[in-house]
C-alpha cells in the first residue's frame, strides 16, 4: 500500500497547499538497496569524549568516510558527537556549539549520533550531564525535519569496541524509520565479535522467523537471507502454501504449526536440532489483534491474543534455552509494538501482550550467557495489509503523528531486526527500539 497524500504533496499543487495552509510535508526516505555503501557521503565526528579518537578508525571499516574539520560550503550526511566527555552540565554548551553551526550543512535523510555514558554508571553531575542527553536528542529528532534522523547511543566502560554494527545501522538508509531513540550497548558484559564480512554478517547462520509469510514476517524472512541467513521461517498450516513459496525462493526451510499448541516448542527444538544443529537468531514475529472495549472483551479474545502474542513467544524462548538449542552468540528477538508503550483504544489485550514482550526482555537479559542477546523493536504505524483496512481518518492521523509524517515500511522493522541478529551486535543487549519516526505518543 502506498501513501497517496505523500505522493500528492510532491506535486506543485500539493507544495503549494502545505506552504499555504501549513500541512505535514513528508519527505521520501532514503532506504537500504542491497549492494549500496552504508553512507552515501561524509560523517562529521566531533567531541571529546573516550571515543572520539577510535570513532575515524571504526568508520573507515565500515567503509564511511570521515572528517573533524567541516567546511560551510559541502553538506554532509551525518554528525557524530562524542558527548562521554561532558562531566557536569556546565559543558552542555559543547552540543551547541558542535550542532548549531552544521545543521544547515545537512543532505536530505541525514544522520545525527550521540555517544554517551550511560546515567547509571556515573555518579554526582556527570549523572546529570549525560541524562540531560536524552532531551537533547528527543528534541533534536523533532526539529531536523527532511528525512533526518537523531539517536543517542550510552556506550558502557570498555565497551568501545563494540560499537561498529550498531553506528553502521544507525549512520546508512537502514535506519530511516527510527529516530529519537536511546540505545545502551556494553550494559550487560558481553563483548564484541567480530564480523567476517559486512556484507553478509549472518553468512553460516540459522534464522528462525515466525509468522514468516507475508507482511513484517515476510520482510524479516528476506532481509536476513540478504545478509547471508539460513531461514527457518514458521507459520499456521493456513499459510503453508505461501510460507513454501517464499522459503522456496529465499532457499530457506519451513515449518507449519500453531505456535499456541501445547507440543510447539518442543516439536520447535527438535526441528532446529535435527535439520539445522541448532539456531542462531529466533525473531518471534507472529502476532494477532482482536480489538474490543474492555467492557465488550470476552475470554476467547483475550485468551487468543495472549497466547499468540506473548505466552508462546516466552515458552519456545525457554525450551530453546533449555534445551541449549540456541547456539552461543545467539539472539532471540522480540516484535513488540508502540501500543504496548502508549496504550490503545481497544487493544487492552493487545497492548498488555506487547507490553508483556518487553517484560520478556527485561526477564531473560541478565540470565543469558554465552554471548547469547535479548532484544525487541516496538513498530509504530507501519503500511500493511492489515493498516490497510484501517479507516481512512484513522489511517492518516496514525501516519502523520510522527516527527517524519508518514508511515513506515516492513522493511524498517526488519532492518532493525538484522542489525540486532548482526554477531557485531554481541555487546546490544535489553534494548526496546521504537520503529515509529518518533512517534509523538508514549516515552
Amino acid at each position: 500500500m502506498s501513501d497517496r497524500y505523500q505522493g500528492f504533496v510532491q506535486t506543485p499543487i500539493g507544495q503549494l497547499l502545505v506552504k499555504n495552509l501549513g500541512l505535514p510535508s513528508p519527505t521520501p526516505l532514503r532506504r537500504y538497496e542491497a549492494g549500496d555503501p552504508l553512507v552515501d557521503g561524509t560523517v562529521v565526528v566531533g567531541g571529546t569524549g573516550r571515543l572520539v579518537e577510535s570513532l575515524p578508525g571504526v568508520m573507515d571499516l565500515l567503509g564511511i568516510a570521515t572528517t573533524t574539520s567541516a567546511d560551510a560550503a559541502e553538506k554532509y550526511a551525518g554528525l557524530v558527537f562524542d558527548a562521554t566527555g561532558l562531566t557536569d552540565a556546565g559543558q552542555l554548551g559543547a552540543l551547541r556549539e558542535f550542532f548549531t553551526p552544521l545543521l544547515r550543512s545537512l543532505q536530505t535523510c541525514p544522520r545525527v549520533v550521540v555517544l554517551g555514558t550511560p546515567p547509571e554508571q556515573v555518579t554526582g553531575s556527570e549523572r546529570v550531564a549525560q541524562r540531560a542527553l536524552e532531551g537533547f536528542t528527543r528534541s533534536l529528532g523533532k526539529e531536523i525535519g527532511r528525512g533526518g534522523t537523531v539517536q543517542l547511543v550510552y556506550v558502557a566502560e570498555k565497551a568501545e569496541g563494540a560499537v561498529s554494527s550498531t553506528l553502521g545501522f544507525l549512520l546508512s538508509p537502514k535506519s530511516a524509520y527510527v529516530s529519537g531513540q536511546v540505545i545502551r550497548i556494553g550494559t550487560h558484559g558481553h563483548e564484541a565479535a567480530e564480523v567476517a564480512d559486512w556484507q553478509q554478517p549472518l553468512a553460516g547462520r540459522v534464522a528462525l522467523v515466525t509468522g514468516a509469510s507475508r507482511g513484517i514476517g515476510e520482510q524479516i524472512a528476506r532481509v536476513l537471507h540478504r545478509d547471508g541467513a539460513t531461514v527457518v521461517g514458521l507459520d499456521v498450516p493456513q499459510a503453508a502454501s505461501e510460507l513454501q513459496a517464499l522459503m522456496g525462493e529465499l532457499d530457506g526451510d519451513h515449518l507449519t504449526l500453531d505456535i499456541t499448541a501445547k507440543d510447539a516448542p518442543q516439536r520447535i527444538a527438535r526441528h532446529l536440532k535435527e535439520k539445522h544443529g541448532g539456531v542462531d537468531v529466533v525473531v518471534h514475529n507472529a502476532g494477532i489483534t482482536k480489538d474490543k472495549k474492555l467492557a465488550n472483551m470476552d475470554a476467547a479474545r483475550w485468551d487468543a491474543v495472549l497466547n499468540v502474542n506473548l505466552v508462546a513467544p516466552e515458552r519456545i524462548s525457554r525450551e530453546l534455552l533449555d534445551q541449549g538449542v540456541v547456539n552461543d552468540n545467539g539472539r532471540i528477538i522480540g516484535v513488540a509494538s508502540i501500543a504496548g508503550i502508549a496504550g490503545n483504544v481497544g487493544q487492552t489485550n493487545y497492548a498488555a501482550s506487547k507490553a508483556g514482550v518487553i517484560g520478556l526482555v527485561d526477564s531473560l537479559e541478565d540470565e543469558l550467557s554465552n554471548g547469547i542477546t535479548v532484544n525487541a523493536v516496538a513498530p509504530g504505524f507501519i503500511i500493511t495489509q492489515m493498516t490497510a483496512a484501517v479507516p481512512f481518518a484513522t489511517r492518516e492521523v496514525g501516519q502523520r503523528l510522527n516527527a517524519m509524517s508518514q508511515g513506515g515500511l516492513p522493511v524498517d522493522v526488519a532492518e532493525t531486526i538484522a542489525w540486532y541478529a548482526s554477531p557485531g551486535s554481541t555487546a546490544v543487549s535489553g534494548n526496546v527500539v521504537r520503529v515509529c519516526g518518533q512517534m509523538m505518543l508514549g516515552a
